[in-house]
């Protein structure tokens, strides 16, 4: 290789910066694989130079191809879907023991094989959640559409869900936390002091230039206009320019006064610029000296704690020329370049987002935290993370993670905040030590081919419209906006979608479960089927359609406020907690209507087909209003309008049916009013003892939803 052979790993390092390689050198075993100064990899890309390489790997063997061969081998388990499939598992088995007593005793009573097995299926279809599907795919849609008013492209339903139950945030700082543009600073002399003539030179060069605009030339520009300095420009001449190169590391204007003096204006890398110079600037004094090596090594250090500070500092420094030599004629580019006069550094800074914080600060209030994974320096990432109000006490390299056993590896990322100079791997090593050894759910936000792993390892996966595609491809959600406002509003849009989907599967399970206990119970009491078949899937339908608008019903504000993830011990203690309370009104109402009507005819097991369809309908139908809130049903919470709506229509309905013709096809007979006397009764000592059982729960568990 030449000695100048500058490359930029970017796609795999996520620094915006160049690294020299060259072959003269011999690295030690512990050097990380991606500083390695004699090593090129495949996927990155030459700046500048020229050299003749040894090819070691190819193929599948390179650090690209094996980076990228973990893709979806690493995917995080899905808690919702596996709990619902456990809870699954769960009633099959009540279904087979509960249906097959129901079968066997209707059997005996009746000796009606086909119609007991017609029985027995239809309790079945009834222990069955059959909308689950539809209201957990209805509230994902839902919240789909309103994330993609926020301009927000949703790739996974899922990720919306998960976003609920998402506690942790993993950033890459660069153009997510910043404005990714750079802000003019500050202008010093040699000594760290704000001094005029150091911008004056440095507006000068930006300005004459033409070649190569570059963001660092609009920020001076930008500074020295909205500040009111007068420079005078028009009183200059530009006559030549030295165009900036990755070699170099710097761009020079040859300009000419008035009076037909002629100056080098040079700006660029300090190091470059030091090593251009042989004189020093003592501003305030109006002297030159010469540029001894402690001048220098002072101007080293000084630059080094900018930079510590997250500044991003360049060097200025001029030359008066000698003579009036005409255009075209003037001696080569080093020899212009050379025994310059120092005039002092330029700083910028890439400014955090004015969002970005009060972003981070919502999420933080709603519980997720939020850690910087990065592929930049630390002490840039440091800066960032202060300006955006991320604590900063507990930060780590890359490099010092390699070193690190793997009990103290988890350790360390735990506490960690700042994570940077991360290589692809080491983030997805860090996402992964989240999940697995954390149990957390974890979000991760970048844009570039060293994000990929991580993108596809997360739990949501979020990139931006101007990511490569390759992160494009991976993320589950990707924002048009870089604007971490919009997932707050994700994170608040997936718990309601959580809390709603949860309303559904617990109501649900604890009433079908409920149901069928009870109608076992009066199986075995009566000695006759409940109700018949065609009257339990009728009942079973408007129960079902009456839950549609589930996905519309508001949701509380302390639930939103944390995270929410599927337990898989909730649900069963959930359901042996509340179950019985519905089985129980249920065989309240068998004694009732048993004993107190006390009509043993044919007309009377119409009667009780009859008041058995209305209980469990207006039963089941009325259970959300209990289920959906932690707070005392229509007094301290309402539900939403359309579920108000919803509850009313079904009940309706279902009171109605036995005086319709539709009554008298499913064999119905008109109920007494002191039946329906009995059922509000009923119905206040339920959603009485309902509320007792509920705060004992919640006092035992804390938790409801």
């Amino acid at each position: 290789m030449t000695s100048c052979f500058l490359n930029s790993q970017s796609s795999l390092t996520g620094e915006s910066g160049v690294t020299e390689k060259t072959a003269d050198i011999k690295e030690d075993q512990s050097t990380p694989l991606l500083d390695l100064k004699n090593i090129c990899f495949m996927g990155t890309s030459v700046v500048s130079g020229s050299g003749t390489g040894l090819i070691v790997s190819t193929g599948s063997k390179t650090y690209m191809s094996t980076m990228f061969s973990n893709i979806g081998k690493q995917k995080p388990t899905d808690y919702f879907e596996k709990g619902v499939r456990r809870i699954s598992y769960v009633l099959i088995a009540v279904m087979l023991v509960v249906v097959t007593a129901i079968i066997l005793t209707c059997y005996f009573t009746s000796y009606d094989l086909s119609q007991s097995i017609l029985f027995g299926i239809s309790v079945a279809c009834a222990l069955t959640p059959q909308m689950l599907p539809l209201i957990v795919n209805t509230s994902l849609a839902k919240g789909a559409l309103a994330m993609a008013r926020d301009r927000c492209i949703i790739k996974s339903l899922t990720a919306i869900r998960d976003m609920g139950s998402m506690d942790i945030l993993c950033i890459d700082k660069t153009g997510t936390l910043t404005m990714n543009r750079a802000i003019m600073v500050n202008y010093l002399d040699s000594w760290g002091l704000p001094k005029e003539k150091v911008l004056r030179f440095a507006f000068l060069n930006a300005y004459f230039k033409t070649e190569q605009k570059y963001p660092l030339d609009d920020a001076i520009l930008a500074y020295v206009y909205t500040n009111g300095y007068r420079f005078q420009p028009s009183k200059w001449k530009k006559i030549d320019e030295i165009p900036f190169d990755f070699v170099r590391r710097r761009v020079s204007v040859i300009l000419e006064t008035e009076s037909l003096e002629r100056f080098v204006v040079t700006k660029g890398a300090l190091e470059e610029i030091i090593n251009l110079c042989s004189f020093i600037d003592h501003i305030d004094q109006d002297a030159v000296t010469n540029f001894s090596l402690e001048y220098q090594q002072r101007i080293l250090n000084m630059g080094e704690e900018l930079s510590y500070e997250g500044l991003r500092v360049i060097g200025v420094a001029i030359k008066r020329l000698q003579g009036k030599t005409s255009e075209g004629s003037m001696d080569g580019d080093e020899a212009i370049e050379s025994e310059m006069i120092f005039l002092g550094v330029i700083t910028f800074f890439d400014p955090p987002k004015d969002s970005a914080k009060q972003a981070l600060w919502r999420l933080a209030e709603k519980g997720v935290k939020a850690k910087v994974l990065t592929g930049d320096s630390l002490s840039l990432a440091v800066k960032v993370c202060q300006e955006v109000g991320i604590r900063t006490t507990h930060v780590i390299t890359g490099p010092d993670l390699e070193l690190l056993d793997n009990d103290l590896f988890h350790q360390t990322v735990k506490s960690a905040t700042v994570l940077a100079r991360l290589t692809p791997t080491q983030k997805l090593r860090v996402v992964q030590s989240l999940q697995n050894v954390g149990n957390h759910v974890v979000g991760f936000l970048g844009d570039g081919i060293n994000d990929s792993l991580a993108l596809d390892a997360a739990n949501v996966g979020i990139s931006v419209d101007s990511g490569v595609s390759v992160a494009k491809d991976f993320a589950d959600i990707i924002l048009l906006e870089k604007d971490l406002n919009v997932l707050v509003a994700g994170v608040e849009r997936g718990r309601v979608t959580f809390a709603n989907t949860m309303k559904y599967i617990k109501l649900s399970v604890i009433a079908n479960v409920g149901s069928v206990l009870s109608i076992l119970v009066a199986t075995l009491f009566l000695r006759y089927e409940p109700l018949t078949p065609k009257q339990l899937i009728t009942q079973n339908f408007l129960y079902n359609l009456g839950q549609i608008a589930i996905p519309w019903d508001k949701v509380e504000e302390d639930y939103v406020k944390t995270p929410q993830s599927f337990s898989k011990k909730g649900l069963p203690m959930f359901i042996l907690w509340n179950a019985p309370v519905c089985t129980l009104c249920d065989l309240i109402t068998l004694l009732f209507a048993y004993f107190y009507y006390r009509d043993f005819t044919s007309e009377g097991v119409r009667f009780f087909h009859s008041a058995w369809f209305t209980e469990g309908l207006l039963m089941q139908t009325l259970i959300i209003h209990l289920i959906r809130t932690e707070k005392i049903p229509f007094i301290q919470e309402v539900a939403s309008w359309p579920v108000v709506c919803s509850t009313i229509i079904i009940s309706a309905i279902g009171i109605a049916i036995p005086y319709t013709p539709i009554g008298k096809v499913m064999d119905f007979v008109h109920l007494p009013f002191s039946y329906y006397g009995f059922l509000v009764v009923l119905f206040i000592g339920y959603f009485t003892f309902g509320q007792v059982v509920k705060r004992i729960y919640i006092l035992i568990y804390k938790k409801w939803l």
